[in-house]
C-alpha cells in the first residue's frame, strides 16, 4: 500500500496591496492618536501652548512613522512579520527618527510660524529634549508594530501548522480505513471462490470498478457528495453480487446538495456497517436507504445524512447493545475524521427504528463547494 506524500507547511504569501494600504491607514490614525497623547502631556507638563505641541508633535511623530512604516512595507513585505530583520531593521528606525526629527520641526516651524532652530543656540536644552522625546516615540512605535508583526505572524504559522497537522491525520486516518473495507471484500470474495465461482469473477470485476473509481480520489481531502453517493451506489453492486436479492438500496441525493463537499470514503463505513450488522443476520436481508438532506440550526445550515436499514437491529445483536455513540472500527473512524474536520459541529449517531432496524445519522456544517 502506498502512503500518502507528506503535507509541506506552505510558504508565507505576501499580503496585497489593498491589504496594506489598510493596514497603512489604520496604523496612521493610531500614531496620530498616539501624537496628539504626548501633545497632551507636554502642555500639561509646561512646555508650551496646546495648539503649538500638537502641531510639532503630530508633524515629527507621522514623518518619523511614514518613513518607518512605508519603508519595512517596501523592504520586508515578503519577510514574515513584514520587519527588516538585523542591522537592517535598526537602520531603518534610525534614518526614520533623524527624518522625523528634521523634516518633522521644520514643518512644525512653517505651520506654527515657530524658529526652532534658530533657538537651539540659546536654548539647547529645549533642541535636546524635543530629539529625546522623539528617539523614545520612533523607538516605542517602532518596538510596538515589530512585537505585533512577530505576533502576527506566529499565529500564522500556528494556523499553517494546524491545517497541515488537520491534512496529514486524515490521511492517515483514511490510510486506515480502506484496507479495512479490502480485507472485508476479500475475506467474502474468499468464501464466493469456493462456493459460486461465477459469482465471484462478477464480484472481482465489480471490485476492479469500484477501486478504479475510488482509489484515485480517496487521496482528496474532500469531493462532491454526489462522487461519494457514486461510490456508494458500487459498493451495494458490489456487496449485491454476494448477497444477491437479499440486498436492496435506494440512493436519495437533492440535486442542490450534489456539489455539497464532504470527505471521500465517509458514507462507506456506514453502509459496511448496516450490511454486516444489520442485514446479514437477517435470514431475508432487509433494505438500505441513504439520504441527504439539508437542515436549519441556530448555528447555520447543517448538512444531514443518514443511512437506514431494515436488518436486526441494535437490539438483537448477541453481544452487548451498541449505545448511540458506539460502534466498530469504520464508526470510529468516520467520527474521528468528523471531529478533525469540523470539532463539535459534528457528529455521528446510532439510533434504532421502529419497528426494526438501524439509523446512523450525520450531521456536519453545510459547505456548498469542494475545498
Amino acid at each position: 500500500m502506498t502512503l500518502p506524500d507528506p503535507v509541506l507547511p506552505a510558504a508565507p504569501a505576501a499580503p496585497s496591496a489593498s491589504h496594506i494600504a489598510r493596514s497603512l491607514l489604520r496604523r496612521g490614525l493610531a500614531m496620530a492618536l498616539f501624537c496628539t497623547a504626548i501633545a497632551v502631556l507636554l502642555t500639561l507638563a509646561g512646555h508650551g501652548r496646546w495648539w503649538e505641541q500638537w502641531v510639532y508633535s503630530n508633524a515629527i511623530g507621522l514623518l518619523s512613522w511614514l518613513v518607518i512604516d512605508a519603508g519595512r512595507v517596501l523592504i520586508a513585505r515578503h519577510e514574515e512579520g513584514m520587519w527588516p530583520h538585523g542591522p537592517r531593521g535598526l537602520l531603518l528606525v534610525a534614518v526614520g527618527t533623524l527624518v522625523g526629527l528634521v523634516g518633522g520641526t521644520a514643518l512644525g516651524d512653517a505651520v506654527s510660524g515657530g524658529h526652532t532652530w534658530a533657538l537651539i543656540g540659546q536654548a539647547p536644552e529645549r533642541a535636546l529634549f524635543i530629539a529625546l522625546v522623539t528617539i523614545a516615540a520612533s523607538v516605542v512605535a517602532s518596538f510596538y508594530y515589530h512585537a505585533r508583526g512577530t505576533a502576527q505572524a506566529l499565529e500564522a504559522r500556528a494556523a499553517r501548522a494546524q491545517r497541515d497537522l488537520t491534512e496529514t491525520r486524515l490521511k492517515l486516518l483514511e490510510a486506515q480505513l480502506e484496507p479495512h473495507m479490502m480485507f472485508n471484500t476479500l475475506a467474502n470474495l474468499r468464501v464466493l471462490v469456493a462456493t459460486d465461482p461465477p459469482r465471484a469473477q462478477a464480484m472481482l470485476d465489480h471490485l476492479i470498478d469500484y477501486l478504479r473509481a475510488t482509489l484515485g480520489g480517496s487521496r482528496q481531502l474532500s469531493h462532491p457528495l454526489a462522487d461519494e453517493f457514486a461510490r456508494l451506489r458500487d459498493y451495494f453492486e458490489l456487496m449485491a453480487v454476494r448477497m444477491g436479492p437479499r440486498l436492496q438500496y435506494t440512493l436519495d441525493l437533492p440535486e442542490a446538495l450534489r456539489s455539497t463537499a464532504v470527505p471521500p470514503l465517509l458514507l462507506q463505513p456506514l453502509a459496511e456497517n448496516a450490511i454486516r450488522h444489520g442485514l446479514e443476520p437477517s435470514v431475508p436481508g432487509g433494505h438500505i436507504a441513504v439520504r441527504a438532506r439539508a437542515i436549519e440550526s441556530a448555528h447555520g445550515p447543517l448538512l444531514q445524512i443518514e443511512v437506514q436499514d431494515t436488518g436486526v437491529g441494535l437490539h438483537s445483536h448477541a453481544e452487548a447493545p451498541l449505545p448511540a455513540g458506539g460502534g466498530g472500527f469504520g464508526l470510529t473512524q468516520v467520527r474521528e475524521r468528523l471531529a478533525t474536520l469540523h470539532g463539535a459541529q459534528a457528529r455521528l449517531e446510532l439510533t434504532p427504528l421502529a419497528p426494526q432496524g438501524t439509523c446512523a445519522r450525520i450531521v456536519l456544517p453545510l459547505n456548498p463547494s469542494p475545498a
